[in-house]
């Protein structure tokens, strides 16, 4: 299959500055983990192709700055985002706080049927600030999926990436359902008014 072929997907990892969003990105797409905090300026993104329950996708992941100075340059990338994970560090609890901030910038930047996954990164400290129970229930409060993920150990970052990504695949396929039916109905119309 070419890449042609494959539907891109827009996804963006948001959340706070140094929450690991950067590593979170290199983890899954390089299998690499960068120990040194370097501040993201602005907007990053990479490819990477993976399959989803026998279909190939090509994800298009943006890694954004999380600092506020870059907030409103930001807003312009949640166009045509398909799928938003959304990240805080288990020994941060002021990023965990800022989860609601996070949540209206989406509900105000992006489509109303994008997917939002929630991420709790760097589950391997022993430093906790937030527990895992906090996280899920914040993810249910929202009806999102959660994940707690460690970019460094690699634990749960395909997992998080597979899962928005199924969820994505499964309204894909659903709207080509519906926009199948559509075009059936349109069909068995034109035909009935055809006289003669």
């Amino acid at each position: 299959m070419n890449t042609c072929d494959k539907p891109i997907i827009k996804l963006l990892i948001i959340g706070d500055s140094a929450v690991g969003k950067t590593n979170i990105l290199k983890r899954f797409c390089e299998n690499q983990y960068t120990p040194s905090f370097v501040s993201t300026i602005g907007i990053d993104f990479k490819f990477r192709d993976l399959e989803v329950e026998g279909k190939l996708m090509r994800l298009q992941i943006w890694d954004t700055a999380g600092q506020e100075r870059f907030r409103t340059i930001t807003s312009t990338y949640y166009k045509g985002a398909m799928g938003i994970i959304l990240v805080y560090a288990v020994n941060n609890l002021e990023s965990f706080q800022n989860i609601q901030n996070w949540m209206n910038q989406i509900k105000q930047n992006a489509s109303e049927s994008v997917i939002i996954l929630l991420v709790a990164n760097k589950s391997d400290l022993n430093d906790r600030a937030v527990q895992f129970e906090q996280g899920k229930n914040l993810a249910d409060s929202y009806g999102i999926k959660f994940f707690e993920t460690s970019a460094k150990e690699g634990i749960n970052i395909i997992d998080s990436f597979q899962c928005i990504s199924k969820q994505i695949k499964d309204i894909m396929s659903l709207e080509e359902k519906v926009q199948n039916i559509k075009l059936e109905q349109s069909s068995q119309q034109a035909k009935s008014n055809f006289c003669c």
